[in-house]
């Protein structure tokens, strides 16, 4: 009888803890805070090669080369790795370009991660480059004049109450890919948006990340804290 207990307790234990993750988190840490980022299951080619650009460490070492107060701050350019002070950044790239990945229930809510690209006509993604948003506070007048201007575009009930209190930047919606958001640390995304930055929006005194996937045994733990709060 006690073997059969013993052994219904490690099978109980093992489905715990060797249940996988529901998602994919990724940790920015930077000299002006930390952040960890849950990457969204709805955009898979999105998350997939940002899991692959942290595991590679391609953008581990980056600096975030354009940051603007009440906006967002962009990184993961790999020319940034290595750039002198004052020289232009926001053109380096992978090699190859990730599909748009436009959601109606993901939006550009404070806190989201989202990606980076040029005026391609697909819309298709940077390989590398995101930008992690700040935003600010919009009233129903606001957003009024927002839809009235983009013909066919409406911003349901929900969401709204949401840019009118967490706020964000509702006018990138369905034009860039939101792939993931903050979960713990959202005040590093604060931080760095109110450092001095020069005419071309480059921070005066860089700001580097260190880029690192979280284990299983991290995520899952992280999953249990978030479950309870």
């Amino acid at each position: 009888m006690k073997r059969l207990l013993t052994l219904l307790l490690c099978l109980s234990l093992s489905a715990v803890f060797g249940a996988r993750p529901k998602h994919k988190y990724v940790r920015i840490q930077t000299s002006m805070g930390e952040c960890v980022i849950k990457l969204y299951n709805e955009t898979p080619l999105h998350r997939d090669n940002f899991v692959k650009l942290a595991k590679k460490k391609t953008i581990d070492g980056t600096l975030f080369h354009r940051v603007i107060n009440g906006f967002m701050i962009q990184g993961g350019d790999p020319d940034s790795k290595t750039a002198q002070p004052g020289s232009e950044l926001g053109n380096g790239d992978v090699g190859y370009t990730v599909p748009a990945e436009f959601r109606d229930s993901l939006f550009h809510k404070k806190g989201v991660l989202a990606a980076a690209r040029d005026n391609n006509p697909e819309k298709a993604s940077s390989g590398c480059q995101f930008y992690l948003v700040q935003g600010k506070i919009f009233t129903d007048e606001m957003l009024d004049a927002l839809e009235s201007k983009r013909q066919g575009f409406k911003i349901p009930g929900w969401q709204r109450e949401i840019y009118k209190t967490a706020g964000g930047t509702p006018h990138l919606d369905q034009n860039y890919t939101v792939f993931g958001e903050i979960v713990q640390g959202v005040a590093m995304v604060d931080s760095i948006a109110t450092v001095a930055t020069d005419e071309r929006n480059r921070p005066l005194t860089d700001v580097r990340m260190a880029v690192k996937l979280l284990s299983k045994r991290e995520a899952r733990r992280l999953e249990r804290k978030l479950s309870k709060s």
